[in-house]
């Protein structure tokens, strides 16, 4: 897998649309300081290619992939792969409920010389490549098909992220054995393991079955042979036989057949006019229809009498008068004389209204004058008190004045003083006025609650006059309603009269009712009568017409008893002449039985020298069949003894297949094949791997293995063996990148699937090398670019080492989002 092209948009630090390309790159370094976004961009490659990140640490926090605040990040990586360009794209969305989902995922082959540049000016239909997967799930199968590493492996093998770089070092053996099955395609060698132990089993099963086959064909042998045949030629001598015998046993059928319908048709003949019965009811139909049309014709009369004097009582009642204007009539007197006594009662209280409002008049007239007296009394009241206080007012100044001097009230000079009163005026009047108001007031109250009584006299006055004028009103209307009737005694004679004609007239419809009721019922019985009479002619009929072959007798159409009569005397003559012949037939019937029985006898022994049952139906017919099913045993028997010989070839073949498969299962099994095949592998992983660990630690360790696990040689401490996991960090890293680069140069060439280390890309440990190995580790890195065959990366930020290689991918960030730029060739 290379890298050619990456996009992002809302990718974690990337919140707006960040192109890093790739093209033309084999030797480059994503550089910037700590924090600013180098890791990430490895990140969007690992997450477009296998839908999650190392560091996330779970494969569903893919929440993980959005930028705080964004609801949408968009990856699009385009890389290649055995000489053949992709373009996968995933887009990640929040909801309005904060759930984050993937919600589209996709992966297709560019076609050939595809121009990049459209992905920024835009794409058409003719642009759009073949499409390898369209769901999450099916873009997960297909990377792993395209570039032929799992996730696990991926991160181990080509882009290798912080945390994650020692992993295939420090890796526990299983582990680090399936990773080079995967990279050396040596699981296609289990396949075919597996291939060869299903094809054994297969082989076995055949084997079985075949085996079962042959043994069930053990009656397939000469003397089965030779009995098939015996009985084949036995069953055709007893067809011949029966050919011979059967239509003589035909033709006596057909004798006894023949004898036995005669003596059945004279039976028949007897017994039908043997059968013939009389209806107990002949004589006495005729009778009960004639009683039952006298019936209808008497209720007929009834019903005519009862409606004419129905219509009687009609007319009557008709000129009796209208009922119903007789009863208004009699209610409108009734109702004249209620109004007449409401009336005298209303006009009554009108009167007694009238002299109960005079006096309340009078009582309210004379409380008005006193009270005008109390008003008058009150403002003479009032006009003493103002009277008063002036004067009083005016004392108040007499002990300031002298005579000569200027009066302060008329500013004329004052000649003679006047004299001081003896007692308060102003008291005495204030008194005299209080007086006055109070009764003043009891007056005012008197007149208002006069005034209230009146007012009420006044209303029911008022509705005591209405009530008199519609109760007089009433009284009138009636009187010109009743003017000229008759009085009320002969009004409720008139009624009496009408409820009586009502009263016979109801019980003169009812025997109108009663009477079609009965002709009903007459009428019905008379149809009964007449239906049972047709039906008993019917059935004579019907009895005469089953013996008409026989040639009955003509019928008295007007009597039935009489016709009965002489159609049963012909038919006992005619049952006694075939009783004569009867026992001739009999006779005939049972000598062809006898011959039947006979030819039967002879077949039945034919059968049984055959070994067959006695013939049950037609035996030409059963003598064909059993002929048949012998040859066609004789058939089965030559057919299965093909067959046999058929199966032993099949299982002399089946037999050589599954040893062969048995035998390749076993040689490639994993314990020996594969494990040999996986030491030579590491042997020459770990002899390259050595090969730069001692160029990087200046010549101090050496890499081996044994048992599967790593362990270094230090040549420094007299050759002593160390397992990798007690280096330090810088040696850790030595040790770690020398084996990454031995993956990347080595295996892919051992590689015989589709797993190709086209480039590799590290993420950690630079920063704890010293200058010398530093520069040993970019050299080192130097050479394995210049070979032109991978595609190798580094995340940095150690100046020094950034320096050195060629291409730049600077990576800087701000509060908004992170950039890069591409810096050098």
């Amino acid at each position: 897998m290379r890298p050619i092209r990456l996009d992002m948009d809302g990718f974690t630090v990337f919140r707006r649309p960040t192109t890093v390309d790739f093209t033309d790159t084999d030797f480059f370094a994503l550089v910037g300081p700590t924090g600013s976004g180098k890791s990430t961009i490895l990140d969007a490659i690992t997450f477009a290619l296998y839908g999650t990140v190392p560091r996330w640490g779970d494969r569903r926090a893919i929440a993980n992939a959005l930028a705080p605040s964004a609801t949408e990040a968009r990856v699009r990586f385009v890389f290649e792969s055995a000489g053949v360009r992709y373009v996968l794209a995933r887009v990640v969305r929040r909801d309005g409920k904060g759930a984050v989902t993937t919600k589209h995922a996709g992966l297709e082959a560019l076609p050939h010389g595809f121009d990049l540049s459209r992905f920024d000016s835009g794409l058409s239909a003719e642009d759009m490549g073949t499409v390898l997967a369209g769901t999450p799930n099916e873009v997960d199968l297909a990377v792993q098909s395209v570039i032929g590493l799992p996730y696990e492996q991926f991160t181990k093998c080509v882009v290798l992220p912080q945390g994650e770089f020692a992993a295939f070092l420090h890796a526990k053996p299983a582990e680090r054995q399936k990773i080079l099955v995967n990279l050396l395609g040596l699981d296609v060698y289990g396949k075919i393991r597996e291939r060869a132990t299903a094809l054994a089993g297969t082989a076995e099963a055949k084997l079985k079955v075949l085996t079962e086959q042959l043994a069930g064909m053990a009656d397939a042998d000469d003397a089965a042979l030779a009995a098939a045949l015996a009985r084949a030629a036995t069953l055709r001598s007893l067809t011949d036989d029966v050919d011979r015998v059967g239509p003589q046993l035909a033709d006596a059928a057909k004798l006894a057949v023949a004898a036995a319908q005669t003596l059945a048709g004279l039976d028949a003949e007897i017994g039908r006019l043997t059968g013939l019965r009389v209806p107990a009811d002949a004589g006495t139909l005729a009778a009960g229809a004639a009683a039952a049309r006298g019936a209808v014709a008497a209720a007929v009369d009834a019903a005519r009498a009862a409606e004419e004097r129905e219509d009687k009582l009609r007319g009557e009642l008709q000129a009796a008068g209208d009922q119903t204007a007789l009863r208004r009539l009699l209610d409108a007197h009734g109702e004249r004389e209620r109004l007449a006594a409401e009336a005298a009662t209303v006009h009554e209280t009108v009167a007694a209204a009238e002299r109960e409002h005079g006096k309340a008049a009078g009582a309210l007239a004379t409380a008005r004058t006193k009270a005008k007296d109390a008003l008058d009394a009150l403002e003479a009241a009032r006009e003493a008190y103002q009277t008063a206080v002036a004067v009083d007012r005016a004392a108040a100044l007499r002990p300031h004045l002298r005579v000569g001097d200027d009066c302060p009230v008329c500013t004329q000079p004052v000649r003679v003083l006047p004299e001081l009163p003896h007692e308060p005026a102003v008291a005495a009047a204030k008194a005299a006025g209080d007086a006055a108001r109070k009764r003043s007031d009891a007056a005012e109250r008197v007149v208002a609650e006069q005034d209230r009584i009146v007012r009420d006299l006044d209303r029911g006055l008022a509705a005591a006059r209405a009530h008199a004028e519609q109760v007089d009103a009433r009284l009138a209307g009636l009187d010109r309603a009743l003017d000229g009737a008759p009085p009320p005694d002969a009004l409720r004679r008139d009624l009496e009269t009408i409820a009586k004609l009502h009263s016979g007239l109801e019980r003169a419809g009812a025997e109108v009712r009663k009477a079609r009721e009965a002709h009903r019922r007459a009428a019905g019985a008379a149809d009964r009568a007449e239906d049972q009479l047709r039906a008993a002619w019917k059935a004579f009929d019907a009895a005469r017409d089953a013996l008409a072959a026989f040639g009955p007798p003509p019928a008295d159409r007007d009597d039935l008893a009489e016709a009965w009569a002489t159609l049963t005397g012909w038919a006992g003559a005619a049952a006694g002449e075939r009783q004569a012949r009867r026992p001739a037939a009999v006779e005939a019937v049972t000598a062809a039985e006898a011959r039947v029985d006979t030819v039967r006898a002879e077949l039945r022994a034919l059968f049984a020298a055959a070994g067959l049952p006695a013939p049950g139906g037609d035996p030409a017919r059963e003598a064909a069949i059993a002929l048949e099913r012998a040859e066609a045993a004789h058939r089965r028997v030559e057919e299965r003894r093909a067959d046999a010989a058929r199966l032993r070839e099949q299982r002399d073949e089946v037999v050589k297949e599954g040893q062969v498969a048995k035998a390749l299962a076993q040689h490639l099994r994993a314990d020996r094949f594969e494990r040999w095949l996986l030491a030579e592998a590491l042997d020459t992983l770990v002899e390259g791997a050595s090969r730069t660990l001692r160029e990087l630690s200046g010549g101090q360790y050496d890499l081996g293995h044994e048992k599967g696990e790593f362990y270094v040689v230090d040549h420094h401490d007299a050759g002593l063996r160390r397992a990798v996991r007690t280096l330090s960090g810088g040696e850790t890293f030595q040790a770690s990148l020398a084996l990454a680069l031995a993956l990347s140069e080595q295996l892919a060439g051992m590689s015989t699937s589709a797993a190709s280390l086209e480039s590799i890309v590290l993420d950690e440990g630079f920063g704890t090398l010293d200058q010398s190995t530093l520069d040993t580790v970019a050299a080192t890195l130097e050479a394995l670019a210049a070979r032109g065959d991978r595609m190798v990366g580094v995340v940095t930020h150690v100046g020094a080492l950034a320096e050195r290689i060629p291409v730049r991918f600077e990576v800087r960030r701000d509060a908004r989002t992170a950039r890069v730029e591409r810096i050098g060739l």
